[in-house]
């Protein structure tokens, strides 16, 4: 028996005022299935979801869903019923043993008998999904199911959609979610839609492939209407003679023009960070409590260097946002003091939207209180990908992608020096993250971040910080992969953070009657060092500048294809652009085998 039917989408179409927001959508979800649906902010996939699952009724088009489908849905809302957690996920009987267990797994496990009422955004949220994910269905739909998870809920939820034998319609930032998880994506892209088979790895050179195709057609096109054009103009006299048809098909290539760009530009980043002295941020013997009492981290001697790029990672509620606040003196820990430079200029792009007023028009948000919005914002917010119409729209009317890309705008705005990042890839699209992460890459302020996001951390940060939640906190050199390599072990099985910190021979993180210190990246690294051969962080940062350089190279491989396509019947420059290219493309392996004896370097230490 072949795989069932779950529901067919038939030429469905969405309109906005202005535009369509995505018209002649087809595509069908079988058993077994597991689709990414992927695209850049505002162009529908929440709304294509709703629509899917029944929520929404398409201006055209129709959704034809199996007989008996059971659907479990996760949307961006996560809306619960009232009475405790336990009540809320529904389940009585064996199936409340389940329940219970995927609350654990979600770090929900200790909450049963809490009202729904009293959970932070971040708690109800879980408490959601893991409704979502019990419930009997056929096809389970999430919408950004990762965010507010960290790593090892992350892991499992990983685990348990790729073990899962229902179908699944997946919206998410998280590539390393999308990777394990998807055998088929579905693409928004100005309106339509691409259906790709294969995971999001296949899809990202499908796409390329496609973008190649579009390009060398476009080349095409302009070599057929440079000899149109020639044609048309040998004059009036020879063109009475030429037929009509052929006439027409000239006009209609000459002024034929290709699809314009999902996005104008490129998303304008480049903003002048102030010189920072040799002083950014310092703690000193820091310790941290919930307000309740509880201990998060005590003994924290932290120095900041100038060119930071820290990752602070742990479970939820351990505590990573809390030092955040303290470093950036907007709370006062329970002992200890934060020292900040004088040049520090800090901006801190923080988790939640909320602070931005739901009634303010974008351009006033950028344009900021003090003063009427002009046509320098407005140049700004169309830099950052907001069209006119946006700019003009109530944050209430934004989409969550667009909303967090708007107080991007507003932090980089201020030209910080120093940025804290909490949780920054929440709700954004792939390829702004892709924008924010070589903005960082090249951005000479210091970076402090706190994410779950397995791909971000990876791109990003040199150094790991982890906390545990119970007064430990340890710097980590070479960053999120070779801490998370080490605590997984070589037998694929992870360790606690606690236990892999107080091995015998770490010299990672040391703890000292029973305060952790974390030391700075200069003295961690050196200690690092003393084992024979280079340092796990000298490898991760020989890695780092390894791989800027291959996406310079990469750059400029697509600049010499484009010119390649373009030259026309221009032998010459064929030749000399020809040449480039091979040069370019020799130099990129050169650059890839020596990231791949990086790679095996630190994976064999």
């Amino acid at each position: 028996m072949g795989p069932l039917i779950l529901l067919d989408a038939v030429r469905l179409r969405v309109a906005r005022p202005d535009r369509d927001l995505f018209r002649d959508v087809t595509f069908t979800v079988s058993s077994g299935d597991k689709i990414g649906l992927v695209g850049i902010n505002g162009t529908g996939k929440t709304t294509l979801l709703r629509v899917l699952t029944g929520e929404l009724t398409p201006d055209e088009g129709e959704v034809r869903r199996g007989r008996g489908v059971r659907i479990s849905v996760l949307d961006q809302a996560g809306d619960l019923p009232g009475g405790t957690v336990i009540e809320a996920m529904g389940a009585a009987g064996e199936d409340r043993w389940e329940a219970e267990a995927v609350l654990d797994k979600l770090g929900m496990g200790g909450h049963l008998t809490r009202s729904v009422e009293s959970l932070s955004g971040g708690e109800a949220r879980r408490v959601a999904l893991a409704r979502a994910l019990v419930r009997p269905c056929d096809l389970l739909v999430l919408d950004e199911p990762t965010n507010h998870l960290d790593l090892d809920a992350i892991d499992w939820l990983v685990q348990r959609l790729a073990q899962s034998s229902a179908g699944l319609l997946l919206v998410t930032h998280d590539r390393h979610l999308l990777d394990a998880v998807t055998s088929r994506m579905v693409e928004l892209d100005r309106g339509g839609v691409y259906v790709h088979n294969g995971s999001y790895s296949d899809y990202l050179q499908a796409k390329s492939d496609r973008e190649e195709a579009a390009a060398t057609a476009e080349a095409v096109r302009r070599n057929l209407a440079r000899s149109e054009l020639a044609w048309l103009r040998r004059g009036a006299p020879a063109r009475t003679s030429k037929p009509k048809a052929h006439i027409e098909r000239a006009k209609e290539i000459i002024e034929s023009r290709p699809e314009g760009p999902a996005r104008a530009g490129q998303l304008h980043l480049e903003f002048p960070a102030p010189r920072l002295g040799d002083v950014v941020i310092e703690s000193q013997d820091l310790r941290l409590e919930t307000p309740d009492g509880r201990l998060l981290l005590e003994g924290l001697d932290l120095a900041l260097d100038p060119r930071e790029r820290l990752g602070i990672v742990g479970p939820n509620g351990v505590g990573k946002t809390t030092l955040l606040d303290a470093l950036a003196e907007r709370s006062t820990p329970a002992a200890g003091q934060v020292v900040t430079g004088a040049t520090v200029e800090l901006g801190y792009y923080r988790q939640s939207t909320d602070e931005l007023d739901p009634e303010a028009r974008a351009r006033d948000v950028v344009a900021g209180p003090h003063r009427e919005a002009d046509w320098t914002d407005a140049r700004l917010l169309e830099a950052f990908w907001f069209d006119t119409d946006t700019q003009w729209a109530p944050v209430h009317t934004l989409s969550g992608g667009e909303r967090r890309r708007l107080l991007l705008l507003q932090v980089l705005g201020r030209r910080p020096n120093v940025l804290f990042l909490d949780e920054p890839t929440n709700d954004l699209d792939l390829e702004t993250l892709r924008a924010l992460e070589d903005f960082l890459d090249e951005w000479p302020g210091a970076v402090v971040v706190v994410s779950h996001d397995r791909a971000f951390l990876e791109r990003v940060v040199a150094d790991a910080l982890v906390i545990d939640g119970t007064g430990f906190a340890g710097r980590w050199p070479g960053g999120f992969s070779a801490w998370d390599s080490q605590r997984r072990g070589k037998s694929g099985k992870r360790d606690s953070v606690r236990r892999l910190s107080e091995s015998p021979g770490s010299q990672q993180a040391q703890s000292t009657g029973g305060a952790t210190k974390a030391r700075s990246r200069t003295e961690t690294a050196s200690k690092a060092g003393s084992t024979s051969g280079r340092s796990t962080s000298t490898i991760g940062h020989l890695m780092r500048e390894t791989e800027k350089a291959m996406r310079r190279l990469e750059k400029t491989k697509a600049d010499l294809e484009t010119q390649l396509a373009d030259v026309g019947d221009d032998h010459q420059r064929m030749a000399e652009v020809g040449q480039q290219l091979s040069e370019v493309s020799s130099e990129l392996t050169t650059l890839e085998d020596k990231w791949l004896e990086l790679a095996d370097e630190q994976q064999n230490r």
